[in-house]
């Protein structure tokens, strides 16, 4: 056992080989390697499969009661400065192992059908390897060097990924703006790294929190200076887990291949920030303000994501901005001390939302043949409908995934996030107002995302490329711009279900979204006193003082209000949205009722300009920052190239004459130099006189 705790390092090491193999072949033989597709994605899978076998031997020692492992090499000696490398295995660096290389695999194993034909697919299985190495290396570093080197490695990956296909100028841009906006988070963290080490002299997550704490207790610190490095550190997970006002880049990112979404938005990228974050507990709970930014981040990123997802017509750009929501719920949860509820989010949310984007994997990948490859058709929502009869596993997947974001009982979100809505109201009842009034929005925005993908009739022929075009507005009714039209029934083209391959990730994802939630809960207070993840979570090293002792009927009891606050949600979503609505409408005749109307409209016109434009956001930093930066370097490259520029530039133009007329003077005569002596003599004698 003490030989596999000495070669942790193994687990980050196969995915990354297996990228190595895949880009020497790709680079050595491109065209050989090609014929070997399926080898290639194996390698892939089979080495990343390794990993996860020691991940789970790894979290079965240490709930077991194995003790925290902790290697380090010497890296860098300069005079005091000593820098060092290595690994960091306790139960939160186990449990995360577990997630992203359980999600990891599915996700590799559903990419093997669902890129087989792209001409990119080895060098995606690449990609895709060096991804999850880099977020293996993140969650076992045990300093905050180690970890901002695999944090960057991880948003390089991220980059490659979600501009994978940048031939197309959208997928091109997005890439840009996601590396870009956490460029300015990372650099945030960079501050705060250094600021912390100036203050504790230690890049160790343990000796850095000791540290502080020490000088804090002696009052040998500047809280002021303190507050701000916190501040600065938490930049980085605010811009990586998409919080606000550092959101802007997660919808964008959908511009990747579909098995990259569900890998960023379940167990990589953006749980990264939360990680971070979780590492850093111990440390934020030292500066009160600090954490009450934290949970206001939260709050405030939970509601904008549910208020944007109310009205998309993307799917895949749906499931995004409820991915920004939960993360919100989490970096809410850790903001009020919550700590375990937020990582226990994190871990349901993770495989729940793994399994819904795959869902809609499937779906575009059946949509594509009817209505094309273009992702403003294939993932528009107003083309699907009714492809429950054409998909029923990929529809009943899909279900369970959203029944659990929901937080129905019993699937796994219900028990992380009821914990979170009850412990933000007893910590601030404004808070958890925020929260409760989310999860409605989330219940409706989810449903409404269900309806019209799988319930109904199917629309995928009620549009043609140039002459017609409709929408569903925000309360379901279909409004069209021309008269609607059907193709011969004979010629249609119906959607079918995904192939085998692609449909047992969904199977074996179903599994955790129904039954992972029962980590945290207690059920029989006599026999122990906390639920399982408390007790994990207590032998890890960041142990924390909140233990979840709360009884099981009390709990349920507590959850009353939320279940029905997400029914009502449901109720609204399946009234607008639900099988039995049809594409018209009657129109109300009497006077009071049009009034009703009007309003009704007015409001649903501002919800959808409001989710549409995305909260005005992007536009207002586009006016504010983009447009004011670009002018900016207008006036900078005016004057670098007219002021700065034309003084040397007339410098050496008044030389260049000047020289040229010298030389016509210097002939090299004695009677020439004698003339213009004199000359010169008798205009200074006749200057000297007038004066």
């Amino acid at each position: 056992m003490e030989l596999i705790f000495q070669n942790v390092w193994l687990i980050p090491l196969f995915p990354f080989l297996a990228s190595i193999f895949l880009g020497l072949g790709l680079f050595f033989f491109p065209k050989s390697i090609r014929k070997f597709r399926r080898i290639s994605s194996s390698v892939s899978i089979i080495f990343l499969s390794i990993g996860m076998l020691l991940s789970f031997y790894l979290f079965w020692q240490q709930i077991t009661g194995s003790p925290i492992y902790r290697y380090l090499w010497s890296w860098v000696f300069y005079k005091n400065l000593v820098l060092e490398i290595g690994y960091l295995l306790d139960p939160l660096t186990s449990i995360m192992l577990v997630l992203v290389t359980t999600v990891a695999v599915m996700v590799m194993i559903y990419s093997d059908s669902y890129m087989f034909y792209d001409e990119g697919y080895i060098k995606f299985f690449c990609y895709l390897s060096l991804f999850t190495a880099s977020m293996l290396g993140l969650v076992l570093s045990p300093n905050l060097i180690q970890i901002y080197v695999f944090w960057e490695l991880v948003g390089m990956c991220s980059y490659l990924l979600i501009g994978f296909w940048f031939t197309r100028p959208s997928a091109a841009n997005a890439c840009q703006k996601a590396f870009v906006t956490n460029r300015i988070g990372d650099f945030g963290l960079l501050l705060g790294i250094l600021g912390f080490y100036w203050i504790t002299g230690s890049f160790d997550f343990q000796q850095l929190s000791k540290r502080f704490f020490e000088l804090l207790s002696y009052n040998q610190i500047n809280l002021i200076f303190s507050t701000f490095c916190a501040l600065f550190l938490f930049l980085g997970p605010v811009a990586k887990s998409a919080q606000f006002p550092l959101h802007i880049w997660l919808p964008d990112a959908m511009e990747g291949p579909t098995p990259i979404s569900a890998l960023i938005h379940a167990a990589t990228m953006v749980a990264a920030g939360i990680f971070l974050v979780a590492r850093m507990f111990p440390l934020f709970q030292m500066l009160p303000f600090v954490m009450n930014i934290i949970s206001w981040i939260g709050a405030i990123t939970a509601l904008l994501g549910a208020t944007i997802a109310l009205a998309q017509k993307d799917l895949k750009k749906g499931l995004a901005y409820s991915t920004m929501s939960q993360l919100g719920y989490m970096m809410l949860a850790l903001g009020i001390g919550s700590y375990k509820a937020g990582l226990f989010h994190l871990i349901t949310h993770a495989y729940s939302k793994a399994l819904l984007f795959l869902g809609s994997g499937s779906v575009i990948h059946s949509m594509e043949p009817i209505v094309g490859y273009n992702p403003n058709k294939s993932q528009n929502m107003n083309f699907m409908g009714g492809l429950r009869q054409y998909m029923p596993i990929t529809a009943i997947t899909f279900l369970f995934g959203t029944l659990s974001l929901c937080g129905i009982p019993p699937f796994a979100c219900f028990w992380s996030k009821d914990e979170i809505l009850v412990n933000s109201w007893l910590y601030f009842p404004v808070l958890g107002s925020i929260a409760f009034f989310t999860a409605g929005l989330t219940a409706f925005y989810m449903f409404r995302i269900y309806f019209l993908t799988f319930e109904g009739d199917f629309r995928g022929y009620f549009f043609d490329d140039s002459k017609k075009s409709f929408s569903i507005s925000i309360w379901g009714n279909l409004e069209s711009n021309k008269e609607k039209y059907k193709l011969e029934t004979k010629s249609l083209l119906y959607p079918k279900e995904a192939n085998n391959v692609m449909l047992f990730p969904l199977i074996i994802l179903t599994i955790p979204t129904l039954f992972i939630g029962f980590i945290g809960i207690l059920f029989d207070e006599n026999k122990m006193n906390v639920d399982f993840l408390s007790y994990w979570l207590t032998l890890s090293l960041n142990s924390f003082n909140y233990i979840n002792s709360e009884k099981f009927v009390e709990f349920l009891l507590n959850t009353i209000p939320s279940i029905i606050i997400a029914f009502f949600g449901i109720f609204i979503a399946f009234c607008l949205y639900g099988p039995n609505f049809s594409f018209k409408k009657e129109k109300k005749k009497l006077q009071i009722q049009s009034k009703i109307d009007v309003l009704f409209k007015n409001f649903s016109t501002f919800i959808y300009n409001w989710s549409y434009y995305r909260a005005y956001i992007d536009e207002f930093y586009d006016s504010f920052f983009v447009k004011n930066l670009r002018f900016l370097i207008k006036i900078v490259s005016f004057i670098d190239q007219w002021i700065i520029d034309g003084v040397i530039n007339g410098i050496g133009i008044f030389s260049f004459f000047g020289g040229e007329s010298l030389k016509y003077i210097e002939g090299g005569r004695i009677s020439s130099y004698l003339f213009f002596l004199v000359f010169c003599m008798f205009l200074f004698c006749l200057y000297s006189y007038i004066i």
